[in-house]
């Protein structure tokens, strides 16, 4: 008697599979001290009201890339830079990112990953392949899940956080700072965290409002009370006014 199998589908190749939202060529702002090109992918779990890739929130809702036309691109940029990020939206919702690093670490580029740790079991299996990291703190503890509108998304950071700096992996952490948002208190108290963790870098990043969707007034300066504070922390402590991660 004959036995029936269900048909076997084989999935597509991961290059077919990725979903890529932008791509930069070169930039000098998302990785301190190098020009590289930034890959972006689509999705991202969180709603954080600042910000400034919106359109690229959503899976499979901008005109997709080819990894091919991306590919071919870096190639030739051999000695044009000096590295190749990937950024979002949040670049670890997509399960085909392990295969995109070890195809760009193939092409002999080192390689910069920018995540809020969203996804701390993906984040924690690509850690060992990547050169650098820069971290977006939203808050502290308590306002987490107020600023990104999604429940238990202070624990992800939170995991996320501590396998980062366990891992070794040079990064920066960086909080995006609208007095309307964020309070000095909170920006204090997340810069403690990243301190006990043993965060190499801190960056208080000023909002910027390219690209936002939810209008907001121009944002106060910092108090210099604040800053002091954080220059105690972190003697390498950065006030950033460029955007990292600006999706064209």
């Amino acid at each position: 008697m004959r036995t029936e199998h269900p048909h076997v589908y084989a999935e597509p190749p991961w290059t077919e599979r990725i979903l890529l939202g932008s791509f930069t060529p070169a930039s000098d702002h998302d990785w301190p001290g190098r020009r590289v090109a930034t890959i972006y992918l689509l999705g991202c779990p969180w709603r954080c009201v600042y910000c400034h890739n919106p359109q690229l929130q959503k899976r499979g809702t901008a005109p997709m890339l080819s990894w091919a036309r991306i590919a071919a691109k870096l190639e030739a940029s051999r000695g044009k830079i000096d590295g190749v990020v990937f950024s979002g939206g949040e670049p670890t919702t997509d399960r085909t990112l392990p295969d995109a690093i070890a195809a760009v670490k193939a092409l002999g580029f080192p390689v910069g990953l920018h995540t809020s740790g969203a996804y701390p079991e993906r984040l924690e299996a690509i850690l060992p392949l990547l050169d650098w990291v820069g971290f977006d703190l939203k808050s502290d503890y308590e306002s987490y899940e107020q600023l990104t509108g999604t429940p238990g998304s202070a624990a992800r950071a939170t995991q996320s956080a501590r396998l980062l700096v366990a891992s070794g992996v040079p990064h920066e952490f960086r909080l995006t700072w609208h007095h309307e948002l964020i309070s000095e208190e909170s920006a204090l108290l997340a810069a403690h965290f990243a301190q006990h963790l043993g965060a190499q870098n801190f960056v208080l990043q000023l909002f910027r409002e390219e690209g936002v969707d939810t209008p907001l007034p121009a944002s106060a300066q910092p108090g210099p009370a604040l800053l002091a504070q954080l220059r105690v922390l972190f003697p390498g402590f950065v006030l950033r006014g460029d955007n990292c991660g600006l999706a064209a």
